[in-house]
């Protein structure tokens, strides 16, 4: 098996598997990490927080029309806004990155990320202030994208140019686990939050809690990350004067680079966002909303699959490093498309049937309400096991994705260049995901019935994702390249395909 493959702008073919662009010892490097990871993992807290409680803070925070599916999907509609502003975040932040210095911008970023998030656990309600309550949590969400859509790119960027060349996917892959990270300890905080103070403290202001917590989160990553050094590669393009003056344009403009930016994003991140988000978020959606499972027990489900799966992140970051990136994405893209919808028939059908806990009835205006419904006795070992597939096509198109995004791109646009295919892949194509699979599932129950739509509405809202994934690995098994075990430029200017 040959050591190298033939890579791109960013990296040199046929170099020696050793490192030799400014290697650091193995204890800095895991420093790195650990202080590059606890930052994300945090950020990654803060996005997915309000996603996890959209049923709760819904009514709250932007009224209520007396439809619980209506107020979700508002609710799901503003998770998905900080989701479209992530690609700009990249640019943004991007631009920073590539001319200031990976350091000072993942500390911007991780400043705001948790501002935001700590503000939002402080807005009145939209009784106490109206239709200000929803515009200032807009807002604040779309300072959550924007954070993120610089946060992950330094990261990356950062553990990847302190990282041996013939490691690069063991190493990157922790960051790579940060998402997943941040998603269950936002659950984990949630459920603790939520059985010390009761249902209804919770409801009426326990809620809140999470968000604040994130104050004290923030302040203590910060202070471990101010204590870096800029990333050897950085450094060295920056003091001898070679670090882009115009990211954007050499990023996008350039017409190897822009080639290799839509690969990368219509051949692997749009596909590995949404089997992500398909996995592991909607999942959790899907069990609560559809399956009307109890959130604890849906939190059960999920926390354990996570679990389960999350080692698998390393592992085929680790195997990316031996038999190439892209057989293991399109591996994980493939598997999400051909079994996403028969996993989530089984999770309906271990569900168990629903039960009438609470009759239809009217309010006190003889507004309608409906009867409330619940899965009284799941099969949670089986939803488990289901929901960890899942969870394990999540680590295969994901564990490698970062060391191939930075072996294509050279140093002094790698972060540019990296942060917007990724944010837009994860962002757009998979942070819409819930909103768009809960719209399809809400039209085709919608339909008369004894229509096909009607009868299988539950799993409407997968034709969105399993089609997205299918694209991607065309592309991808098309045109992608390849890329491993490769020296990182220095200089910024490579051989191309």
């Amino acid at each position: 098996m040959e050591n190298t493959v033939n890579p791109g702008y960013g990296a040199v073919a046929d170099a020696p598997v050793e490192h030799d662009n400014n290697a650091v010892s193995e204890s800095k490097i895991w420093q790195v990490i650990t202080a590059s990871s606890v930052g994300t993992v945090i950020e990654w807290y803060d996005f997915y927080i309000f996603g996890s409680l959209a049923a709760i803070i819904g009514p709250v925070l932007f009224g209520t029309t007396g439809k619980i599916e209506d107020t979700i999907l508002g609710t799901l509609a503003v998770f998905g806004a900080g989701f479209i502003v992530r690609p700009f975040g990249a640019v943004f932040f991007g631009r920073i990155g590539d001319m200031i210095g990976r350091k000072y911008t993942f500390l911007l970023t991780l400043l705001i990320m948790g501002g935001a998030t700590f503000i939002t656990g402080l807005i009145p309600s939209y009784d106490k202030i109206g239709v200000a309550a929803p515009i200032i949590v807009t807002l604040l969400r779309l300072l959550q994208g924007l954070a993120l859509g610089g946060e992950y790119g330094g990261a990356t960027t950062y553990v990847a140019e302190h990282s041996p060349d013939n490691r690069r996917g063991y190493f990157t892959s922790f960051i790579q686990i940060t998402a997943t990270a941040g998603l269950f300890l936002s659950i984990l905080v949630i459920i603790i939050t939520r059985k010390s103070l009761g249902e209804e403290a919770f409801k009426e202001w326990g809620w809140r809690i999470p968000f604040l917590l994130s104050g004290a989160l923030v302040i203590a990553s910060y202070y471990i990350r101010r204590k870096l050094h800029e990333s050897p590669l950085f450094a060295k393009a920056k003091a001898e004067g070679k670090t882009s003056k115009s990211p954007l344009r050499e990023s996008f403009v350039n017409p190897v680079n822009r080639r290799l930016v839509l690969i990368s994003l219509f051949g692997a991140t749009m596909g590995q966002g949404v089997v992500w988000y398909t996995g592991q978020f909607y999942a959790y959606s899907f069990m609560q909303n559809v399956l009307k499972l109890d959130l604890v027990d849906a939190s059960i489900v999920l926390c354990a699959a996570l679990l389960l799966a999350t080692p698998f992140f390393v592992y085929f970051g680790s195997l990316s490093d031996r038999i190439g990136r892209k057989k293991i994405i399109m591996m994980g893209l493939l598997c999400g498309a051909l079994f996403t919808i028969p996993i989530f028939y089984g999770l309906k059908a271990f569900a168990g049937p629903l039960t009438e806990v609470t009759a239809a009835t009217v309010d006190a205006t003889g507004k309608a309400i409906p009867a409330v419904m619940k899965a009284l006795s799941p099969n949670l070992m089986a939803m488990t096991a289901l929901t960890f597939c899942l969870v394990l096509f999540v680590t295969m198109a994901y564990g490698p994705i970062a060391a191939y995004l930075v072996e294509l791109f050279p140093t002094k646009v790698r972060y540019t260049s990296l942060s917007l295919p990724y944010h837009i892949g994860n962002g757009v194509f998979g942070g819409f995901v819930p909103f768009i699979a809960t719209a399809l599932t809400l039209w085709a129950a919608s339909k008369p019935e004894g229509t096909l739509w009607k009868e299988y509405s539950s799993f409407a809202g997968l034709i969105y994702p399993v089609s997205i994934a299918l694209i991607c690995w065309f592309i991808g098994q098309a045109l992608m390249k390849d890329v491993r075990n490769v020296r990182l430029m220095e200089e910024g200017s490579g051989s191309t395909h």
